[in-house]
């Protein structure tokens, strides 16, 4: 690590972290160093990208995908209103297959996750590693403690407007409308984040993507593309709502006080079992599409499933202040107004704003008819 090279922010956290692990224990020193050090060789190996469209050695492909994040990134700021500065005008070519690794883990018969508490970023329900090996070592102490533990890859993160977040060879490969959909996503998080409210942050940037995805592919897209789109979209309800489904049929598992610790296991193992039986289903609808596989290269376990959230739950919320306040900048705002309240004040407003589903009647007096008519 060159010492000279390392920027006032990134030495503060570097600071910060050895302050501490020092007042902590050696393990969560050494896990801060990894975190400062991973940060620093991710942004010591981004360039500009005008510099790999001019460098000779840029593949074709990897030109055509920087100018397209380029324009992404230039409708960011001119559309949408998002930071501009720094961040997603480099590029960072890595050699592995995600930027991180995160640690998520839960009691055996539970899907609250345990929490670890940062200086920068709050408490959050996981720990990253730049190292796959380094997660997996942690994952097997967490393990040995009887804890359900999940390592999942990481394709991008967000350092909340801290350092200049570079793009990543580990996502620039996406069609462009998630492509599109990442960056956006990720810059709304610079906007506003409250501590330890990942449902409202979520919610936040996912409203500010599928917004500025839809109004992006209305000046840049094409049918095929605005029908890709939508097939991805359809892709992740589904496949969420398969989840959060089990989710809510483990935690009345083991909310019953009747039932003992061996028979709650036997639920268990016969849940994540239809889980994966009905996934399979799931991707024969989907005409084989196999982008979910991922999820299952681990044995299943309640972590899996404890950061499987209703993260979207206060878009339709979110939208409706957009539309009232009618444009990004003013949205921004009230979003940031929002963040200032404590947690139940603002799921309140939320809450609120959150409007009613519709009702389903029509869908019963079909099923009434064809009942009748014998079908």
């Amino acid at each position: 690590m060159k010492l000279s090279r390392i920027t006032p922010r990134l030495r503060i956290l570097l600071l910060a972290g050895t302050a501490a692990g020092l007042l902590a224990s050696c393990s969560t020193l050494d896990y801060y160093t990894q975190a400062a050090q991973g940060q620093f060789e991710l942004l010591s190996d981004a360039r500009p990208i005008d510099d790999w469209i001019a460098d000779p050695g840029t593949s074709t492909r990897l030109r055509l995908r920087l100018e397209t994040a380029r324009q992404i990134r230039r409708f960011a700021v001119s559309e949408m209103a998002l930071p501009d500065n720094k961040s997603y005008k480099n590029y960072a070519a890595l050699k592995r297959k995600y930027v991180l690794w995160n640690v998520v883990a839960t009691p055996e018969l539970s899907l609250k996750p345990l929490v670890w508490c940062f200086p920068v970023a709050g408490c959050v329900n996981y720990r990253g590693y730049y190292s796959k090996e380094a997660a997996e070592s942690y994952a097997k102490q967490l393990k040995a403690d009887g804890n359900d533990v999940e390592v999942g890859g990481v394709p991008a993160y967000s350092t909340l407007g801290w350092f200049n977040d570079p793009l990543i060879s580990t996502f620039i490969n996406y069609p462009d409308a998630e492509l599109a959909r990442m960056i956006f996503h990720e810059l709304a998080h610079q906007i506003v984040y409250a501590q330890g409210d990942s449902q409202f942050n979520e919610s936040f940037a996912s409203t500010v993507e599928e917004v500025g995805v839809e109004r992006w592919m209305e000046r840049f897209g094409n049918q095929a593309m605005r029908d890709g789109y939508a097939r991805y979209k359809s892709r992740k309800h589904d496949f969420l709502a398969l989840l959060l489904k089990y989710r809510k049929a483990l935690e009345q598992n083991y909310a019953l006080v009747d039932r003992s610790d061996s028979e709650k296991r036997a639920v268990k193992a016969r849940l994540f079992q239809e889980l994966k039986d009905e996934y399979q289903v799931l991707k024969g609808n989907w005409g084989g599409y196999a982008g979910y596989d991922r999820f299952f290269e681990q044995p299943l376990s309640n972590a899996h499933l404890a950061s499987i959230a209703t993260y979207e739950d206060f878009v339709p919320a979110f939208r409706a202040m957009l539309r009232r306040d009618g444009s990004f900048p003013r949205f921004y705002k009230s979003v940031k107004q929002l963040a200032e309240l404590d947690r139940a004040d603002r799921h309140r407003i939320l809450k609120a704003l959150t409007p009613p589903l519709p009702p389903a009647p029509l869908m019963v007096q079909r099923s009434e008819v064809s009942t009748v008519g014998g079908r």
